[in-house]
């Protein structure tokens, strides 16, 4: 019987054993609830991965959650970020302030959020205003479509790179490094017990949202990017798997590879709708043509947004594959498929 999602408000802090805790943290205003954060033993004090967002409810949550389990927020050692994400981030650097302990990212992540801090509330609506119109947004929904943006995540103390070992004296806590949904996630590979802290990057029912910002970027590809991960996860084997959302489940590699598939069928299905229209269409209408968990004439604006990042990121892997090509000097960016 496949498990469900439960609300919120269902959730309790847990002792998972082997000194590893959950705590679930609110994510005000989202359709995913709650982050899972979880704690592990260490004799310098625990140490967590990832915090939650930054938002007076989640810092009681996590807080009242540590203390429930015996722990204290205070004693904290540590916080490992598996992506900078706010509802995974935000309440990193209040830890710090409070424990004194170190936050540590990916160094791609770390270079990010540096970006972000130097740049915050510079020309940044322009840009999005920018980028809109070249993905051939409708103009009268683009003021929706930016929506509120958080303030930056705390800046790490420590940049990891693929493969090093956590700060975690008795224990050994890997980083495995898995771009795609951000360009510095990390999984964490807990050696000594078989488990795996995969963040957003496998997840039990849903999959995570990859999309590429500028949407006409040419320069990377995040979704072939988190098609590579999953391969690698894959070859890690069956290890059980400690989610940031939803539930804990069995067996890593086998959802690693259903996720592959979901998404080799989403590029096979885009290349076709694009074989079959002889007009180069652009990001937008793309898109509005592609299936999502609603209607696109339903969803709401900021979401539209996401899904046209979503679409341009498939759009890309297809033209990193050579079926698809973008046409040169042409505003907004449109694409064909190479038969076309």
């Amino acid at each position: 019987m496949k498990t469900r999602r439960r609300p919120y408000a269902e959730q309790r802090p847990q002792d998972l054993g082997g000194g590893v805790w959950s705590v679930p943290v609110p994510i005000p205003g989202n359709p995913l609830g709650y982050t899972l954060v979880y704690a592990i033993d260490s004799p310098n004090g625990p140490v967590l991965v990832d915090a939650g967002w930054n938002h007076p409810d989640a810092w009681e949550a996590l807080s009242g959650g540590l203390t429930a389990l015996g722990l204290d927020v205070s004693a904290v050692s540590g916080v490992v970020v598996t992506h900078f994400h706010p509802d995974h981030a935000g309440l990193a650097g209040r830890v710090r302030e409070v424990s004194g302990g170190w936050i540590a990212m990916h160094q791609d992540d770390a270079a990010l959020v540096r970006l972000m801090t130097e740049y915050a509330g510079r020309a940044h609506d322009d840009f999005q205003t920018d980028m809109l119109r070249r993905a051939g947004a409708d103009p009268r929904e683009t003021g929706k479509i930016m929506g509120d943006r958080p303030a930056p995540p705390a800046l790490p103390d420590r940049e990891l790179r693929d493969g090093d070992l956590v700060d975690l004296p008795g224990r050994r806590l890997r980083a495995v490094h898995t771009p795609g949904h951000t360009p510095g996630h990390i999984c964490l590979h807990l050696e000594d017990a078989d488990r795996l802290f995969t963040g957003d990057h496998v997840l039990p029912d849903i999959t995570p949202h990859v999309g590429i910002y500028p949407y006409d970027r040419d320069d990377i590809d995040p979704l072939g990017d988190f098609m590579t991960s999953l391969d690698r996860v894959s070859d890690l084997g069956p290890l059980d798997a400690l989610p940031a959302h939803e539930w804990i489940f069995p067996d890593v590699a086998a959802r690693a590879v259903q996720i592959r598939h979901h998404h080799e069928e989403k590029l096979e299905r885009l290349r076709a709708l694009l074989a079959q229209r002889p007009q180069p269409l652009t990001i937008w209408e793309v898109a509005a043509m592609m299936t999502w968990n609603r209607p696109w004439e339903e969803l709401a604006p900021v979401l539209k947004g996401m899904a046209a990042g979503e679409a341009a990121a498939h759009l890309r892997t297809l033209e990193a594959r050579r079926q698809i090509r973008r046409l040169a000097g042409v505003d907004p960016v449109r694409f064909q498929a190479i038969d076309s």
